[in-house]
């Protein structure tokens, strides 16, 4: 349950609660649907559950995954969500009916990865080393030869036009309408994560041994910062490209990347936290940045050069499980590992 802490000054709360939900079950996935009109909850036992993001009432329950499901992403018409899990399947939900529309094979036992295209009609997805191409009626275009080692995430170029996979060597860029990959940035390690900067000139990584690269996408060069408390998955850029939020630890830490870049640089460093941090995002298209931790913290920062902000916290039950900001960033969906789902409007701030 979400509880807003007294403040000394008697202030506009940021954050007024909305609506609350629990799905009895641990949530591995949230995500709002590009109208924001739906919001999509997968639990690690499989069921996907739809709510509508205004009212919370429940719209729709899919059945998802026989083993567990792993991961959801939606088109960005908001009519199909995709999913995929642990019985090998990527499965198309309409999400207007309920109904299953597709099931296709994801090439491995588990399928673990699924990312729709922000632009076109392109969904990828993983299963292993097994790197598939997809339209949205569940076609198969192409596979891929097998990656070196397990995929460990996707994500795509904010212009739809490439789109990136992680895994042990490195970094491999894809472009959907070739069928051999573009360009591969290799590195002997592990990476667990990355994310595109919004203009597209650095790929950032979280890895293993608890550091995080910088890809220069032009020139192929890399920076690495180390210095964090654990591998780092957390990784969030601004809209505009200018700061690059990471976890790794129980502070937020913060890359300028203006000008030349983060290169020589010391980062913003955001202390609240008691435990490890497990999620960041920032706004769409504001400065808000959320950070959600093991302590069931949800702590809401405004990040400018001179000093970061902190606007609002509040407390959960568990563990913070995922978050979210809905496409209009005036609302965040927050659930914890015991299955709480809040949802809460973000004051003026």
């Amino acid at each position: 349950m979400m509880q807003r802490k007294a403040r000394s000054k008697p202030a506009r709360p940021a954050l007024k609660a909305m609506w609350r939900a629990n799905i009895d079950d641990h949530p591995i996935g949230l995500a709002w649907s590009p109208d924001g009109r739906n919001l999509a909850v997968a639990g690690v036992s499989g069921p996907i559950t739809l709510f509508d993001g205004a009212q919370g009432e429940v719209r729709h329950k899919l059945s998802g995954h026989g083993l567990d499901t792993m991961a959801i992403s939606w088109h960005r018409d908001s009519r199909l969500l995709a999913s995929v899990g642990q019985d090998g399947k990527v499965r198309l939900w309409d999400a207007g009916t309920g109904t299953q529309r597709s099931e296709m094979a994801g090439g491995a036992s588990w399928v673990e990865r699924v990312a729709f295209s922000p632009v076109g009609d392109w969904l990828v997805s993983a299963a292993g080393r097994k790197l598939r191409l997809w339209n949205s009626s569940g076609e198969l275009i192409r596979e891929y030869p097998d990656a070196n080692s397990t995929i460990t995430d996707i994500k795509w170029r904010h212009d739809g036009k490439q789109f990136a996979i992680s895994a042990y060597n490195g970094v491999v860029l894809y472009d959907p309408a070739e069928a051999e990959p573009l360009r591969r940035f290799e590195w002997q390690g592990s990476t667990l994560s990355l994310e595109w900067s919004p203009d597209g000139k650095y790929i950032a990584t979280g890895d293993q041994d608890s550091t995080v690269h910088f890809w220069i996408v032009d020139t192929g060069k890399d920076l690495q910062m180390w210095g964090y408390e654990t591998k780092v998955l957390e990784l969030a850029w601004s809209f505009n490209g200018r700061y690059l939020a990471t976890g790794g630890g129980t502070q937020v830490v913060i890359w300028d990347c203006s000008g030349k870049g983060p290169a020589d640089t010391r980062p913003m460093m955001l202390e609240k936290h008691q435990h490890l941090i497990k999620h960041l995002q920032f706004q769409r298209q504001g400065m808000l940045l959320a950070s959600g931790g093991n302590e069931g913290l949800l702590a809401i920062w405004r990040v400018k050069k001179k000093k970061p902000v902190l606007l609002a916290d509040a407390m959960f039950r568990a563990p913070i499980a995922s978050l979210a900001w809905s496409p209009d960033d005036r609302r965040i969906a927050v659930s914890d590992e015991s299955g709480t789902l809040s949802i809460a409007a973000v004051q003026r701030m």
